[in-house]
């Protein structure tokens, strides 16, 4: 079947321009729409899974976001751009509606269309339709996590985290992984929120932390002085014996205090902090160092940067990525960062993906960076030929590759 492009405007000079446009692009096969309705009707009439579909938010009768709501509810799998004349935040407002929905918006246009802008968005689009569906991730029941747990099927992967400036390797963070008999290497997001609403969590923490513990010990027998991040929840902190263990662990393992930092993500709501702040003051005060996971987003907020005493404070990617060519995330970096050294915090920058990231974090004087550009996560055996081929990296000048 011929994909078909599907535009919405009820100007019909922008219709006739933005048309002419595709055509001059190599796209025939358009069909153009004055309304909401009239579009939803053509829709109905001719049904298919490979629509591309040009849409103005400001339209009388049945605006562009009442529109969406209506190809929601119409299952609609093709694919969507947003055009609009109003202001660049909006129009990246309602990118954000569409895909909060799971559609699938290519993006946005900015009128009058810049032919360039509409070509990428176009090959974007093509290489959509050629792209294999992928299959909805598997969920897990919580006996089939709980059974993960206790029977050691759980590894650590670890992502290095770097200094900026000199690039030098400073620590990881410890990332889970489940070595499923059947299913292979399964990833986190598809069983920790199954072991934190069926109260697995803590036994997960616990067994995720001690490896993390004996794996930094091994580290520093061979020469190797990092620290190692671990990440607990809030649910985590609700039991007190939590800082007797993380104590005891410590020693177990061999490694200091110093060795180990715990990143704290609140991914719900706490209505009693009391005893989260004794479970953490008491590790503060044994010298553990506290991170702030992605700050800025969820509950990780400037009342938690208030109440604990937070030694580092990790960017969420959302704020990092691509910040340097988007001045919402520009200056929301630019404040987090800013908080971070008035508090006299280590700032981390999640979600390094390219060169252009790096070195937006190099000119933002930030200190440390984590993400695709750096490595992405592994296990500990490979780290050794990551850390030669990174040094190598750094001093090539570290050139635009992405690791694998």
């Amino acid at each position: 079947m011929i994909p078909r492009i599907l535009l919405i405007d009820d100007e019909p000079f922008q219709l006739k321009l933005l048309a002419r446009q595709l055509v001059n692009l190599g796209q025939h096969s358009v069909a153009t729409c004055t309304s909401g309705r009239e579009a939803l009707s053509v829709l109905d009439t001719h049904p298919a899974s490979n629509w591309l579909i040009f849409l103005d938010l400001n339209m009388p009768e049945m605006d562009g976001v009442e529109l969406i709501r209506q190809l929601v509810a119409r299952a609609y799998c093709g694919a969507l751009v947003l055009v609009s004349g109003e202001d660049e935040r909006i129009l990246e407002m309602a990118v954000r509606l569409g895909r909060a929905h799971h559609l699938t918006v290519l993006g946005h246009l900015n009128k009058p269309i810049q032919p360039e802008v509409l070509q990428v968005l176009l090959t974007r689009w093509s290489s959509q339709i050629l792209e294999p569906v992928h299959e909805t991730p598997r969920t897990y029941s919580p006996v089939a996590v709980c059974r993960a747990i206790a029977n050691g099927e759980l590894v650590n992967y670890y992502q290095p985290k770097v200094d900026v400036v000199t690039g030098a390797w400073h620590g990881v963070e410890t990332l889970v992984r489940w070595r499923h008999p059947n299913d292979g290497l399964v990833f986190p997001d598809q069983f920790i929120g199954v072991a934190e609403n069926h109260g697995l969590i803590d036994d997960l923490t616990r067994v995720v932390l001690v490896e993390a513990l004996a794996q930094a010990r091994r580290w520093h027998d061979s020469g190797l002085a990092l620290q190692v991040a671990v990440n607990v929840s809030m649910s985590n902190l609700i039991q007190l014996d939590f800082a007797d263990f993380v104590l005891d662990q410590i020693v177990c393992a061999g490694v200091t205090a110093q060795d180990l930092i715990l990143e704290v993500t609140e991914s719900r709501l706490m209505t009693d902090l009391r005893i989260p702040l004794d479970v953490l003051t008491r590790l503060r005060l044994k010298h553990i160092s506290l991170s702030i996971d992605d700050f800025g987003t969820g509950h990780s907020s400037l009342a938690q940067l208030r109440d604990i005493a937070f030694s580092e404070l990790k960017i969420d990617r959302g704020f990092v990525h691509n910040a340097s060519q988007d001045n919402t995330k520009n200056a929301i970096f630019s404040a987090s960062l800013g908080i971070a050294r008035q508090l006299e915090m280590k700032a981390v920058a999640e979600g390094v993906e390219d060169r252009a990231d790096w070195e937006f974090l190099r000119q933002q004087d930030c200190d440390l960076a984590q993400g695709f550009f750096v490595a992405k996560a592994m296990p500990a055996a490979e780290l050794p030929l990551w850390l030669a081929e990174w040094t190598a990296r750094c001093a090539a000048g570290l050139d635009a590759k992405t690791p694998v």
